[in-house]
Formats: structure tokens, sequence, C-alpha cells
């Protein structure tokens, strides 16, 4: 007589309900043994993070070591040989407070800007899950494009600091002339350039919106971005008090 196939085994579960074996189970690759292929994008956030941490670190000391310098040179005297004295090379500057006050207001509320910006994706990557499930709907909510602001806002300042060059510029202080002049325009320069790439991030950020990219890979770049601004804004804030002693 040919051989019966045996009736496949069942386990009794809760309440003695036999529950079907899983397929997929044991050794086969599926089920619950199965890797989670789905991408960690929180290790991914904190390598973005650590990333950042090591790039800024050589731009930091990039200023600390011009601050320094800066420094050394204020404070340097030479020898006059008609006075027969030791005098101060130093020329005092003439600052646009107001024009630096206003690119420093715009910065902060740039800054602030990309704060909401970076609460308002990852709060939008948080219920990205809960709202791919079928039959949840969560209604639409009001956006407000705080990634734009910056964006405009960060142009603007570099805006304003090619004014505040056309003002020094003006006023007969150039980057040649005198001795805490080229200070000026070096450290404004180096803070216009790292912003500038900054502002390059935000503009990819914004194509990766209009894209409708990856909110995952999207709230990475915001991330990373709104950190960096804030490491630029502390920079500027840090440079207007070298400004304010290359004033006496």
């Amino acid at each position: 007589m040919p051989r019966l196939a045996s009736a496949p085994t069942r386990s009794p579960g809760h309440d003695g309900v036999f529950i079907p074996p899983r397929p997929g189970g044991g050794d086969d690759g599926g089920g619950e043994d199965k890797p989670d292929r789905t991408p960690n994008y929180g290790l991914r956030l904190r390598h973005a993070r650590l990333g950042l941490a090591v790039a800024m670190a050589p731009i930091v000391t990039l200023f600390l070591t011009f601050s320094v310098v800066y420094l050394v040179r204020r404070g340097y005297v030479s020898l006059d040989p008609l006075q027969k004295a030791y005098v101060r090379e130093w020329t005092p500057l003439q600052l646009p407070w107001l024009l630096l006050f206003i690119n420093t207001a715009i910065l902060i509320a740039s800054s602030g800007a990309i704060e909401f910006a970076r609460r308002a994706i990852t709060r939008e990557a948080a219920l990205a899950p809960v709202r791919s499930i079928p039959g949840i709907s969560l209604g639409r909510e009001p956006r407000f494009p705080w990634l734009t602001l910056t964006t405009f806002l960060g142009f603007l300042f570099l805006a304003g600091q090619l004014e505040v060059w056309r003002n020094f510029s003006a006023r007969g202080f150039h980057m040649t002339g005198g001795t805490s002049s080229p200070f000026v325009y070096v450290l404004t320069a180096m803070h216009g350039v790292h912003l500038a790439g900054g502002v390059i991030a935000l503009v990819s950020a914004n194509v990766a919106a209009l894209l409708n990219r990856s909110i995952n890979g999207r709230r990475i770049v915001v991330d990373i971005a709104s950190w960096y601004w804030h490491c630029m804004t502390l920079i500027w804030l840090y440079i207007l008090v070298m400004f304010s002693i290359a004033a006496k």
C-alpha cells in the first residue's frame, strides 16, 4: 500500500485551541529569525552627528587660531626711531555697528527658524509609520516653510556681509590697509564661506522636499544642517566680540 503523508502537527495554544505552525519558521531564514533589513535611521543620525562634530573641530580651531594671532598682533609694539619710544601699530576700526547688529539679528532669526524646521521634520518622521497604516488618517496639519525661511535668511545675511565690506571700503579700510582691517576681512570671509556651505545644504534639503524624497533621509540632512547652523551663529557672536576689541 502507498504510504500516506502524515498530517501536519499542531501545537496547542492557550485555552486548548490548536494553532497551525507559522510558515517560514525555523532555520529557513523566514519568520522571526529573519534579520531586519530596514535601515537603522537612528544609527545613521548618530553617525552623521558624530561626523559633524569631527568636521567642526578643525573649523573651530581655525577661528581660535586667528583670534590668538589677532590678540597678539593687537598688543604688538615697535620702536619708533623718531620718537625714541615704543608705539603701538594697531589701527582702531570704525565699525558699522548698525549693519553688524542687523546681520546678527538676521542670523539669530535664521537659527531659530531652522530649529523649528528640525523639530517639525522630526515630528513628521515619527508620525510617518502611523500614517502608513491602512485606514489610519491623522488629517492634514498646516506646515510652515521654516526650511525655506532659513534659506532666505541665510542669503540675506550673506548679502548683508557684502554690504559691510562695501562700507569698509568706502571708509578706506581695505584688505591690505592698516594693521587691523585684514583681520576683519579674513574673519568675516571665513565665516561667510562656511555659512555658504550651510546654505547649499539647505538648498539641497528644499529640493529633496520638493521631490518628495524619503522622510528619514531628509530628516538627517535637516538635523545636521541645523546643528551646523547653530555653530555658525555662535561663531559669529564670537567674532562680534573680536570686533568690539578691534574697535578699541
